[in-house]
C-alpha cells in the first residue's frame, strides 16, 4: 500500500525560481538555490564590481570567516575543512595527496559517480597502480551485505577505498561508520564521497573527516548554497601533505587557503553559502528531512504500484529513491539520454536515469517545492511510456 504523503510545508514554493510548468524531481543532481541566497550572492556580486581591488584583497580571509560558520554546522574543525566547488574537483586533490607506488591498488564500487571512477583511473595509469572495483547487486538489502562486499574485493596491495557514503545512482549507502573502521583496521586510507550528504543527512564530522581520512561532500545539493560549493575535511595527520591542483599566492600559507585560492574566480557562492545554511535552519532542517524522506517514499512507491518497475533497498533518511527499469531499457549512456529526454518533453519531469546491465536505475528526489501530485503523474506517465 503506498505511503500516505507528508502535508507540504507552507510558503516553501515562493522561495525558489523554478519553472512551474516543470516538476523538478531532480534536486539530487544540481540543486535548487533558494531565493533569498540567490539575492545574498547578487549582492556580493555587486560589491565584487563596485571596487574589485578591495573586494579581492580582502579575500582569504573573508573566505575563511565563511568558511568557519560552515564548519560549524558540519561539526568540522575550521582549520582541518576546505572549500572546492565540488566533490569532483575534491577527489582529484586528495588522489593527487596520496602516495602510491606500482602495483598498489586502490578500490572503488560499481555504484560509485563516473567522473570520481574516472580521475580514480587516471591517477592509477600515472602512478602503475590498479583499480579493483567491488561489485555490490542493486538488490543487496542491507549495510552488511554492502560492507561484505567492499571487504571480501580487498587485496593485500590496496592502499585507498573511494566509497560514496551515498551512491549517486542508487541512492545506497555505502561508506557506514562499521565498513570504514574496517578499512583503518586493515591499514587502508578512506576516501568518502559525501555529495549527497550536507543538508540531506545530519552531519557531524567530530572536528576531523567522519570516520574517513578524506570526506567530501558537495552543498549546493541538499544544504540550500549557491553552486559551486563543496566541502573537503582532512583528517590530521594528512593535513601538511595535501598538494592543490594549483599553485597560488597563497601556498606558503598551506592547507586550507592553499587548497581554495586560484586567482580572480568567483568565490560568491562560498561567501554566501551560510545564507543557505542559515535558510535550512529557519526551516527546520529536521522538518525539512521528515519532510523530503517521506515525499521520496511515496514517490518510489508509487513508482512501483502504478508504473510496475521494480523497487530497490533504499536508505533510512534518504530524501532520495531508485527503481529498476524494464531489462533492456536505459542500459546504455544513450537509452538513457533518450529516455530522460522522452520523460522532460512528454511527461514535463525531470529525474535521473543511469545505465546498469539487465535494465537501467531510475533515480527521483524530493525537496520542499515538490507536491504528491507531481510524483502521480510521473509514475502514471512512465509507466505509459515503457509500455508504447
Amino acid at each position: 500500500m503506498t505511503e500516505v504523503p507528508p502535508v507540504p510545508m507552507p510558503g516553501v514554493k515562493d522561495l525558489f525560481s523554478l519553472d512551474p510548468a516543470v516538476a523538478h524531481l531532480n534536486h539530487g543532481s544540481f540543486g535548487a538555490v533558494p531565493l533569498p541566497v540567490q539575492r545574498t550572492q547578487a549582492r556580493l556580486r555587486v560589491e565584487q564590481e563596485q571596487d574589485p581591488d578591495g573586494f579581492f584583497g580582502g579575500l582569504p580571509d573573508r573566505i575563511g570567516r565563511s568558511r568557519a560558520r560552515i564548519a560549524d554546522a558540519l561539526g568540522a574543525h575550521p582549520d582541518r575543512l576546505a572549500l572546492l566547488t565540488n566533490v569532483t574537483e575534491g577527489i582529484a586533490v586528495v588522489l593527487d595527496s596520496i602516495p602510491l607506488a606500482e602495483g598498489d591498488e586502490i578500490l572503488v564500487t560499481d555504484h560509485g559517480y563516473g567522473a570520481v571512477v574516472r580521475a580514480v583511473e587516471r591517477r592509477a595509469a600515472e602512478t602503475g597502480a590498479k583499480v579493483c572495483t567491488a561489485r555490490i547487486p542493486l538488490g543487496t538489502p542491507d549495510a552488511d551485505g554492502v560492507a561484505e562486499r567492499v571487504l571480501a574485493a580487498v587485496g593485500e596491495r590496496t592502499r585507498i577505498a573511494v566509497l560514496d557514503l551515498v551512491t549517486s545512482p542508487t541512492a545506497r549507502e555505502i561508506a557506514g561508520p562499521g565498513l570504514l573502521a574496517a578499512l583503518a583496521e586493515r591499514g587502508i586510507v578512506t576516501v568518502v564521497d559525501a555529495a549527497h550528504a550536507p543538508g540531506q543527512l545530519p552531519v557531524d564530522l567530530g572536528g576531523a573527516a567522519g570516520g574517513a581520512d578524506f570526506w567530501v561532500g558537495n552543498l549546493h545539493k541538499w544544504a540550500f548554497t549557491p553552486r559551486a560549493t563543496a566541502v573537503l575535511a582532512v583528517r590530521a595527520p594528512w593535513l601538511e601533505r595535501i598538494r592543490p591542483l594549483v599553485l597560488s599566492w597563497e601556498h606558503d600559507r598551506g592547507f586550507p587557503g592553499h587548497v581554495e585560492w586560484r586567482g580572480t574566480c568567483d568565490y560568491t557562492p562560498w561567501l554566501a553559502a551560510p545564507a543557505g545554511f542559515a535558510l535550512l535552519q529557519r526551516l527546520g532542517a529536521e522538518r525539512v528531512r521528515a519532510h523530503n524522506e517521506a515525499l521520496a517514499a511515496y514517490g518510489g512507491r508509487l513508482l512501483v504500484e502504478r508504473a510496475g518497475l521494480c523497487e530497490l533497498p533504499a536508505m533510512p533518511g534518504l530524501a532520495m529513491r531508485a527503481v529498476r527499469l524494464p531489462s533492456g531499457c536505459a542500459e546504455t549512456e544513450q537509452g538513457v539520454r533518450e529516455l530522460m529526454a522522452s520523460i522532460r518533453e512528454r511527461l514535463g519531469a525531470r529525474v535521473a536515469v543511469r545505465p546498469w546491465p539487465g535494465g537501467g536505475v531510475l533515480r527521483i528526489s524530493a525537496q520542499v517545492y515538490n507536491c504528491a501530485g507531481e510524483y502521480r503523474r510521473l509514475a502514471d506517465g512512465i509507466g505509459a511510456l515503457l509500455r508504447a
